[in-house]
């Protein structure tokens, strides 16, 4: 018997791998079972070289539970360790001491995977006890036994064991008896080692015999030892990838498209990336992309890896040369995971930018199931943007695609403003904003719908990547003003005309919640509406994004600001103001008189400011006195107007149907429309 002390210069060290080492203790179970299987690797590499000539046998990792014994033992075949090897490997950690472990990584004790091959030492986190028991592939070895109750005591001798590899004994501790149940342990090897190049088994296949389930003979294989991303992609059909995607992502839809990773220069990638359905909300539950290493799980949280667009996407990437610490659960950041970061998204976009080209009809089908990834990938990374803006769709009110170039040539003659600017028109709403599409369509334009989530954002990026473009929702101005033309009928209205009619609409406009309106005047044809009410483009763009991100809570506390826009080429308008003129014309008239010759007052006083002179008192008292006065005229003049067109049923009933035309009519005044509407019949 051989008696000793593990090399490590204090007897804390093994308090610290328990506390320290791996920020999860189910951890250790993926460890031992990974060393099982590199030991298993290592003898087929062997014998691929000569140096092993024996018969390898049934080759896999067997785990097993032992209630009674309250054990747990990971057993394989591969080439098993002498009594020189568990010298080497075991008893010496590579620490020149724990005290100068604990200063390096106190604060970050998951910083040290893959240096110092502590995978073994993880068993000791759960275990009171822990027994190597294995016989060494090499001719003429003799079988070993190494225990150690968790102090760097230990003891190895010599025992009878008659098969080549290793078993590891973990006496499962008191405080740990979850990992002596069987579908606790089964669950963690399915997470962990489901695409281990090397058949694990965990007990027997069962069936339903006699009322119950009994165990078979077969072998229960929880892994599949060839998974479908290490195979190539040659070799394999659309119903290949369709059955792995529902293996790793249950109950799901059949995801949209599919890329398989297949690298080995600079780096070695492999992987399936799933494009799944998305559609008009993100799914907050990114973590859907798994990393391994060489089959190994180690964490679906791949950001850094992965950019950040793409973690919508589901799969699997699996690569070596991705550095991990001592855990294998945290990724470090350094030149090749950037590489690695940059060659996804290229490849993402090739084979978005593929789809697009040679399958165009299927691409169009599912754009809109696809369209939030594309559009926040294009918002969150240049290197994509600049790819996308090559197949990147837009969708018109009919349902039609096109290309951004397309579209650009699509409406370049009918849809180019008087300064050269193409202008892109779009709804976010086919029903609301239908009286505003239909107008901009019976004259010959185009209109996009954009409704995303994120199309607000989407609409700035456009006008910044296309040149000499702007994009414009339909209702956000009558569309005379959308797309002005140079020969543009002007409204021709005298002052008093303009006063009168401005009182005379806006005095019938129902109180609305957080809400003003501006009356304005536009030459509109005859056929148009008799008022369009309109959302100023940049305001309604400003609460939009301040609806999104909190630094601009300014512009969502501002009150939602509309023009209403009387037709005066309108048959129904033109009477109405003809009339009100008439019939107010000598009441309001001499009004107006009297405040242009207040104002005439007000400048000249305001003009002995301008000209640096000191107001004298009477000056400030004469001011303060003509202002009070215009602003008393200005309300006589208002109430005229507002006493007059209170009687006025067709004032109030075109300003009614404007507001029911974009929903804002509600409650008692939408109950007042509708009596008034009855009596009018």
């Amino acid at each position: 018997m051989q008696k000793g002390s593990i090399g490590v210069t204090t007897e804390n060290i093994f308090p610290v791998i328990k506390k320290f080492l791996y920020s999860d203790h189910e951890i250790f179970l993926r460890e031992l079972v990974s060393n099982a299987v590199d030991a298993t690797q290592k003898l087929k590499t062997l014998s691929s070289c000569g140096e092993y000539t024996g018969n390898l046998g049934d080759l896999k990792v067997n785990v097993s539970i032992d209630s009674e014994k309250g054990t747990l033992t990971v057993s394989d075949s591969g080439i098993g360790m002498t009594a020189e090897d568990i010298d080497k490997y075991i008893n010496q950690i590579a620490f020149s001491g724990a005290e100068e472990f604990l200063n390096k990584y106190k604060d970050n004790a998951n910083a040290i995977i893959g240096h110092f091959g502590l995978g073994f030492y993880s068993a000791f986190m759960v275990s009171k006890k822990v027994e190597i028991r294995s016989l060494s592939y090499k001719e003429g070895s003799k079988a070993v036994s190494w225990t150690c109750d968790g102090s760097p005591e230990y003891e190895m001798t010599e025992i009878d064991k008659t098969t080549r590899g290793t078993d590891i004994v973990l006496y499962i501790d008191d405080e740990e008896k979850e990992f002596l149940d069987k579908s606790r342990i089964e669950n963690l090897l399915r997470k962990y080692c489901r695409f281990l190049p090397v058949p694990v088994v965990f007990g027997k296949e069962q069936e339903w015999k006699d009322g119950k389930y009994v165990d078979t003979e077969n072998d229960k294989v929880i892994n599949n030892v060839e998974p479908l991303w290490a195979r190539k992609p040659s070799e394999l059909k659309d119903e290949d990838y369709l059955k792995f995607y529902h293996e790793i992502q249950p109950g799901q839809d059949d995801p949209l498209f599919w890329i398989h990773l297949n690298v080995d220069y600079p780096f070695t990638l492999t992987g399936i990336l799933y494009f799944p359905k998305i559609k008009n909300n993100f799914d907050i539950n990114k973590n859907r992309i798994q990393l391994y290493c060489n089959q190994v799980f180690v964490t679906d949280s791949v950001e850094g890896v992965v950019p950040e667009f793409l973690m919508l996407l589901q799969g699997i990437i699996d690569s070596p040369d991705i550095p991990l610490n001592v855990s294998r659960s945290y990724l470090q950041s350094d030149s090749n995971v950037k590489k690695i970061s940059t060659y996804i998204t290229k490849k993402v976009s090739a084979r978005l930018e593929e789809i697009a080209k040679n399958d165009s009809k299927n691409f169009e089908e599912k754009w809109n199931d696809i369209k939030i990834f594309i559009e926040y990938g294009m918002l969150t990374d240049e290197k994509f943007c600049e790819s996308a803006m090559k197949f990147a769709l837009l969708e018109d009110t009919d349902g039609k695609f096109f290309k951004l170039d397309e579209y650009k040539e699509l409406v370049k003659s009918t849809q180019t403003d008087k300064d050269g600017n193409e202008v892109f028109l779009y709804a976010t709403d086919k029903e609301s904003q239908y009286t505003y599409i239909k107008a901009a369509t019976d004259r010959g334009y185009n209109v996009l719908f954009m409704n995303g989530q994120l199309d607000p954002h989407f609409v700035g990026l456009l006008e910044n990547k296309l040149e000499k473009c702007r994009l414009v929702r339909v209702d956000s101005d009558v569309i005379d003003n959308i797309i002005p033309s140079k020969d543009k009928k002007s409204v021709k209205l005298s002052t008093l005309q303009r006063n009168i009619c401005t009182t005379l609409f806006k005095s019938q406009i129902p109180a609305i919640e957080n809400s003003e309106f501006f009356i304005a005047f536009e030459a509109m044809s005859g056929n148009s509406q008799p008022i369009v009410i309109t959302q100023s483009e940049y305001m309604r763009r400003m609460k939009e994004m301040a609806a999104m991100q909190p630094g601009m809570s300014f512009y969502g506390e501002l009150p939602d600001s509309y023009n209403m826009t009387l037709n005066t080429e309108h048959s129904v308008v033109k009477s109405i103001m003809e009339k009100a003129e008439s019939d107010l014309k000598s009441s309001i008239q001499p009004l107006e008189d009297k405040l242009a010759e207040i104002k005439k007052s007000i400048s000249a006083i305001n003009d002995k400011k301008k000209n640096d002179k000191e107001l004298t008192a009477d000056d400030k008292s004469e001011l303060e006195s003509k202002e009070k006065e215009a602003e008393n005229t200005r309300e006589e003049e208002k109430k005229i107007i507002s006493d007059y067109a209170s009687n006025l049923d067709k004032v109030k009933q075109l300003v009614d149907i404007a507001l029911l035309g974009n929903g804002m009519l509600k409650g008692e005044a939408l109950n007042n429309f509708l009596q008034r509407s009855i009596s009018l019949l």
